[in-house]
């Protein structure tokens, strides 16, 4: 009986594993080798490339560059199976080089997708260039990125921003426009979200990921009355104008506190509406969006009703759903919704409602999205509180709301992820400035500066002699190591994080400018400048070229061009595309929203990392 129980079992165990292997297959861009080049002077080039998530470990390379009319030549002496970069140093700068790779498996050369050319005498420069299609009285902001038309390269779609305001402040606006961009420069459509939606980072928040599974990222966003597509087509009512402007002295003045609401579903190929829903959640009563404490007062000047948040996130293990949320300082609404054959549905909606459920009041300037119990399917990390795939409270630590949040294996030592934030301690309300808590049941792990109210904070592993996560806020001095033990000052910023020289520890990302702990700046990005104020904050810093390390991308300072800086720091270490591990993609997404914040991947990754996870994912060209 005992054998049969335990045969049992383990067939059950065996079926179960199989299962959930084959559900938490998702549905992933198809991307090429993203090859890129920069010249490092004395005519040597830095090539890089990515591997992908589904290559098999033992994957090799050879890398070929056609110079002209020349025949290619492979530029390594035998093939590559270690860290995808390599130095040509054989390159004729008078001539138009083109560099490719092709992977090797089981001995033979396969044919690939991707290639990056660099024109005869072309200017020295550290970045590439994306010219930008200038609009007067408007600055390039927020960046996200996608594949628009299916070629297995990242395209960009570009928030520029005009006379913006925070919700606290009364005022027009001008109206918000986004523009996008291929890969190469080639400028694709431009939309106006017009008059009736308002600009400010609590506002404007965009997805740009294939949410249908076609191979072609779409692009969302709220959108009103007068909202005019990529095509010219105009959403609702052209004519309609709902924002107050009847009295400059009230606190409403500017702001849109009537009229319809949409979400729509444009082409990330042509900028056209392909579907229009009315928005969930609707504003309803807007003095009834108060909750729990200090900022959960109630108000009737829309600075509570209209705090926007935005993400992506696969709800069902298999395939993307876009999740729109309204208010974190009381009542908190997060609405999902499935794009799937050109039509819009709801999937579900999740309402705090009042002050008196425990999830009121502990949304975030910001959000992140991981699978926290490991049942292959996505949950909304929302500041102090986790909303489970089904659209039901997981739990809430009752912490409230706060500016920062990390999520990601921080401590290996501890099983699963850990969540990192920092806390708005205001108006009376008393409780730690800081926490660490257990993704998966919302345990705290550690806490402290009681009863401060701290604005940021981060976590992840920048020293290279340690295991594990630090962890470091506004306002202490000193450096925490994950445990919560202190081992030395912390670093002067607190802000942006990057993969960017060559180990697996972490570099500090500030304005226009990279700092390796300990060590002080080691990349200055000269000529450009970084964006909201000073939150100093890049247009986008993601793995969407090259090898594993992170892209930094930046306005120039004059506002004509994008600039992409990749790092020419030569690596020892292979590690599959970042954008193919599903935590971290869903990062990029919702990279842009509120107060933003940089990604995380799914699993450990710095000093004394074990080999990254396979994705379980599944290709979709």
């Amino acid at each position: 009986m005992t054998i049969r129980l335990k045969k049992y079992f383990l067939l059950h165990v065996f079926l179960f594993a199989t299962i959930n292997f084959l559900f938490a297959q998702r549905q992933m861009e198809a991307l090429d080798r993203g090859v890129v080049a920069i010249y490092k002077g004395n005519h040597h080039y830095f090539v890089s490339w990515r591997v992908l998530g589904t290559d098999a470990p033992d994957v090799a390379f050879n890398v070929y560059r056609k110079s002209g009319d020349e025949q290619p030549v492979k530029i390594n002496a035998k093939p590559i199976t270690g860290a995808t970069c390599i130095i040509d140093s054989t390159a004729k700068e008078t001539k138009v080089n083109t560099w490719f790779v092709k992977s090797i498996i089981n001995k033979k050369e396969q044919t690939e997708k991707g290639e990056f050319t660099i024109a005869a005498n072309a200017e020295e420069k550290p970045y590439l260039s994306i010219p930008l299609k200038n609009i007067t009285g408007y600055v390039p902001n927020d960046l996200s990125v996608g594949d628009l038309d299916g070629d297995g390269q990242y395209d960009f779609i570009l928030h520029q921003s005009g006379r913006g305001r925070d919700n606290s402040s009364a005022g027009l606006t001008d109206p918000p426009i986004f523009q996008a961009y291929k890969s190469d420069g080639t400028f694709l459509w431009e939309i106006n979200l017009g008059k009736n939606i308002r600009e400010g980072a609590h506002y404007t928040q965009f997805m740009v990921y294939d949410l249908d599974g076609d191979g072609i990222a779409e692009f969302a966003c709220k959108t009103a009355d007068g909202t005019t597509d990529g095509k010219g087509k105009v959403i609702g009512d052209a004519q309609a104008d709902w924002r107050d402007t009847l009295n400059k002295r009230a606190p409403t003045y500017g702001k849109i506190l009537s009229g319809p609401e949409f979400l729509t579903i444009f082409s990330g190929k042509t900028g056209e509406a392909l579907a229009t829903v009315d928005y969930i959640p609707s504003r309803g009563d807007i003095g009834a969006w108060g909750g729990v404490g200090g900022n959960g007062g109630n108000d009737r000047t829309g600075n509570r009703v209209d705090r926007f948040t935005a993400c992506v996130a696969y709800l069902d293990g298999q395939r993307p759903s876009l999740v729109m949320g309204r208010g974190y300082y009381g009542r908190t609404v997060l609405a999902a919704f499935d794009f799937r054959e050109g039509k819009l549905s709801s999937r579900w909606v999740f309402d705090s409602k009042d002050g008196k459920n425990p999830f009121s009041g502990m949304g975030n300037h910001n959000l992140s999205v991981a699978d926290v119990d490991q049942d292959g399917k996505d949950e909304i990390v929302f500041g102090a509180m986790v909303v489970d795939d089904n659209g039901k409270g997981l739990y809430s630590t009752g912490l409230r709301h706060g500016d920062a949040l990390h999520v990601s294996d921080l401590d290996p030592d501890h099983p699963g992820l850990e969540v990192f934030g920092v806390h708005e301690i205001e108006e009376g309300t008393t409780g730690p400035g800081v926490a660490l808590y257990e993704a998966a049941t919302g345990k705290i792990l550690f806490k402290s500066a009681d009863n401060e109210d701290i604005g940021r904070g981060v976590a992840a592993n920048i020293d290279t002699t340690r295991v594990g996560a630090q962890m470091w806020w506004s306002g202490s001095p000193d450096l925490y190591t994950i445990k919560g033990e202190k081992i030395g000052l912390a670093p002067r910023s607190t802000n942006f994080l990057i993969y960017w020289d060559g180990d697996l520890s972490r570099e500090l990302l500030n304005g226009n400018y990279i700092e390796k702990y300990g060590k002080g700046r080691i990349f200055t990005a000269d000529g450009a400048v970084s964006n909201n104020g000073t939150k100093s904050t890049p247009s986008l810093s993601a793995d969407i070229l090259g090898d594993w390390r992170e892209e930094l991308i930046l306005r120039s300072a004059d506002n004509k061009e994008l600039r992409i800086y990749t790092t020419t720091i030569p690596t020892s270490i292979r590690q599959y595309t970042l954008m193919h591990d599903p935590h971290y993609r869903l990062s990029i997404a919702w990279q842009n929203v509120g107060y933003n914040q940089p990604p995380h991947t799914g699993f450990y990754m710095g000093k004394g990392m074990k080999p990254a996870p396979k994705p379980f994912i599944k290709l979709k060209n």
